[in-house]
């Protein structure tokens, strides 16, 4: 089950490559989740997002669809 520290950890991801870029494709994000050493079920939702380049709304979006299609929403919360 995902901690609040899984949560901040995919925040912090989400906050550093949107920091200077306006999108950011699938195979980057789910490469730097892997760097990012994110927990397997919080990286078992990152590879569930489709192909293509996200804006940081869309990619916010597509994981919190994810996270609360798993059940996570408590334990994992919502990312922004």
């Amino acid at each position: 089950m995902p901690t609040k520290d899984d949560h901040e950890t995919l925040q912090r991801l989400i906050d550093t490559l949107f920091a200077n870029n306006p999108g950011v494709g699938r195979l980057e994000f789910i490469v730097r989740a892997e760097l990012a050493d994110l927990a397997g079920d919080v990286l078992d939702v990152v590879t569930l997002l489709p192909p293509g380049t996200y804006s940081r709304d869309r990619l916010c979006d597509q994981l919190n669809s994810a996270i609360t299609a798993h059940g996570w929403g408590r334990s994992l919360g919502t990312v922004q």
